[in-house]
């Protein structure tokens, strides 16, 4: 399923520089210039995020996440020159999931915006829990936490496992290394170390059967599972 983000953001130059980055991630992209424009946009069509910035004509981007949380709960990440913290207070006590400061890093950026997607939508959902997953002559028993290959068992640490199925669940979809470090280890990212460069490592050995091409490294943005 992909996604509609909606960009709200009178900076043609910043709508356009989020579009590219969310098209290659494989979102549906809406834009308006102006915070009328923006709920006109989600009254009338389906919208699974807002980025959102502060000062915009018509409406700003306070009124607008008042608006919008009146009969909405989709994730709004606010992105905004405004950097004070009590400008980030504000946001997010209006209902802001997050808060971006520009000028941002495009790449960090996307982190929060699909991290956003998935701790809402897909862990939200897991309520019904999918007892197997498959890829390619991969498979992935969620009951006893077991994967195998060819029908024969790998074995894997229980972080391996995580990343694994994190991969499994969203085939062909990249993932960052703070998503994947997130998921693994279960604790917030804070600096880049080695330790998810020597554990797709060791994943990868262990998939390995000589033939097939699992892991990719997407270079500059992180890694993907191969459909």
């Amino acid at each position: 399923m992909a996604y509609t983000i909606l960009v709200a953001d009178d900076e043609a130059e910043i709508r356009q520089l989020l579009r590219l980055y969310l098209e290659k991630d494989g979102y549906n992209v809406i834009e308006a210039e102006d915070g009328e424009c923006a709920i006109r946009i989600c009254d009338r069509q389906q919208v699974d995020m807002v980025l959102l910035d502060i000062m915009m004509p018509k409406m700003n981007g306070y009124q607008v996440i008042q608006q919008l949380r009146k009969e909405n709960n989709i994730p709004v990440i606010m992105i905004s020159a405004k950097g004070q913290d009590e400008d980030k207070i504000l946001g997010l006590d209006l209902g802001a999931d997050d808060y971006i400061v520009k000028p941002f890093n495009p790449l960090e950026a996307m982190a929060r915006i699909n991290s956003n997607i998935r701790r809402f939508y897909s862990l939200g959902s897991r309520s019904v829990e999918v007892k197997s997953l498959q890829v390619r002559n991969l498979k992935l028993d969620t009951e006893q936490c077991i994967v195998y290959r060819d029908n024969k068992p790998i074995d894997l640490t229980s972080v391996e496992y995580k990343i694994l199925r994190l991969f499994m669940e969203n085939p062909g979809k990249v993932f960052t290394k703070q998503q994947i470090y997130e998921e693994g280890w279960g604790e917030e990212f804070i600096v880049a170390d080695n330790n998810i460069m020597v554990c797709i490592s060791k994943l990868r050995a262990k998939l390995d059967d000589g033939q097939n091409e699992y892991i990719k490294t997407i270079r500059g943005l992180g890694y993907r599972l191969e459909k």
